[in-house]
């Protein structure tokens, strides 16, 4: 049984996504991706940053299944077995030069996000890149696909919903991530990226 699971929105964005993780990512180390879902992003990733590490993480068992599935698909050899990762709960990994996360964000609790920011400043190494992706609410307003993506969430779980940037900025701030980048997106997307500021001694 093939157990990949394959998402269409995958094949569209994740070219653009590449282009900035190679604007911002180190040559070298280790990417811890939060959430990676059916694991399609992160092999066309480590497919064309051939000197990175990824290890992939979910919560689900079915995304785990699918990560292992595309990474033995493909026969890449610069991607971990996935890891079960539940951002509430203790993280099966303590460090990583970059930390990525796409599309999470907007479908989970608030407190998923306020987890996962703290994650990262306990994670990532000194001068370290957390790289979000998903749609924000920037500067308390909504394009209108956007404003009709955030009403279909939060009918669907009334703790979803697309969140502010602004907020998210201010607690990777006292997480220890210095706001980077943001960079327009398709489809009303954004990344964002932030460098966790090094510790004074």
């Amino acid at each position: 049984m093939d157990h990949r699971l394959d998402y269409p929105a995958t094949g569209r964005n994740r070219d653009a996504i590449l282009d900035v993780l190679r604007a911002h990512l180190p040559d070298r180390g280790l990417v811890l991706e939060v959430a990676s879902g059916s694991g399609q992003h992160h092999v066309h990733f480590a497919r064309n940053l051939p000197d990175l590490v990824f290890q992939p993480t979910d919560i689900e068992e079915p995304a785990r299944r699918s990560i292992a599935a595309w990474q033995e698909h493909e026969g890449l050899t610069n991607v971990r077995a996935p890891l079960a990762l539940d951002v509430l709960e203790p993280w099966p990994i303590q460090r990583a030069d970059v930390l990525m996360c796409i599309n999470m964000i907007h479908i989970s609790p608030w407190r998923c996000t306020e987890a996962l920011l703290s994650g990262a400043g306990r994670t990532l190494e000194d001068g370290g890149v957390l790289f979000l992706y998903g749609p924000y609410r920037i500067g308390g307003e909504l394009v209108p696909s956007n404003a009709r993506f955030d009403q279909s969430l939060r009918s669907r779980d009334p703790e979803w919903g697309v969140r502010d940037l602004e907020r998210i900025v201010e607690l990777a701030g006292a997480a220890g991530l210095g706001y980077v980048d943001t960079v327009a997106m398709p489809a009303n997307n954004h990344s964002v990226v932030f460098q966790k500021r090094a510790q004074k001694m």
